[in-house]
């Protein structure tokens, strides 16, 4: 069986229940504001939903970063897919791909460039930082025997923290290894949370009304679940998800096939 670790991406694919159930108001190409997210302004803090294997959704995100940017109400862009440390500050505006991709240290094979990358390029032509906001994988194993990470929710939310970590890996995780992946959702919801309350307090962050977008999965920007319960209190939050779709692909039978091991002759 395969270690819990290389289970991530399934878990990052299927996600946990989406909070709010939002029509898809953007097309391609357009840099008007979806008006979710018009109507989720001002706010410190955007926390925008996602489900990865929607391409809709990413160009929503680029449509928020582009039209926020235009309005000079942007102040930085926080990624999961990205690690904490990572980061664009410093860059030219017109720093090309593979220079803004080497600052973000970008896993290609974790997340495809092609669909994040118009909502990184975009903060970059704007002059916005992009911030790596994942917890690094070399203090997964840590979180995963940090009994401490247990308290960081009240029961139940533990509770249904769990419940979503045994049925995003399809029923197929052993159940001693539940507890320990949920710490590690904690752990990277509570990374995320730092990286976006840093950038909220920036000195200059607070002029002229401007926000800091999050983009994460749908679990992590759920209000009893993720990113918002680490927060620090007063800040003006808002956690938008984007309609989910049917998967791309059967997760659950690629997760099935792993675990058992290529097929013999």
């Amino acid at each position: 069986m395969p270690h819990p670790l290389t289970l991530l991406p399934i878990w990052r694919a299927r996600c946990g229940a989406a909070l709010l159930a939002i029509s898809a108001l953007a097309l391609a190409g357009c840099t008007s504001l979806p008006a979710a997210v018009d109507q989720a302004l001002p706010s410190d803090a955007l926390l925008l939903g996602e489900q990865h294997d929607v391409p809709e959704h990413q160009r929503l995100h680029r449509d928020t970063v582009q039209a926020l940017a235009a309005r000079g109400q942007l102040a930085a862009v926080a990624l999961e897919m990205a690690d904490q440390g990572a980061s664009t500050q410093g860059l030219a505006r017109d720093a090309d791909e593979a220079t803004v991709r080497q600052a973000l240290l970008w896993n290609e094979a974790g997340w495809p460039w092609a669909a994040y990358g118009p909502t990184v390029m975009a903060a970059v032509r704007a002059g916005v930082p992009v911030l790596g906001a994942n917890l690094p994988r070399a203090q997964m194993r840590a979180a995963m025997a940090d009994e401490s990470l247990d308290a960081r929710l009240l029961a139940p939310a533990l509770a249904r923290q769990r419940e979503a970590i045994r049925t995003g890996h399809c029923d197929l995780m052993p159940p001693s290894q539940i507890a320990p992946m949920a710490r590690i959702q904690i752990a990277r919801d509570r990374a995320m949370a730092a990286t976006v309350s840093q950038a909220v307090q920036a000195p200059g962050a607070s002029q002229s009304a401007r926000t800091v977008v999050l983009v994460a999965g749908h679990a992590h920007v759920d209000t009893e679940l993720g990113v918002p319960q680490h927060l620090p209190p007063g800040l003006r939050v808002q956690a938008i998800t984007w309609p989910k779709a049917p998967p791309a692909r059967d997760y659950c039978a690629d997760l099935r096939r792993q675990m058992q091991g290529p097929a013999k002759p």
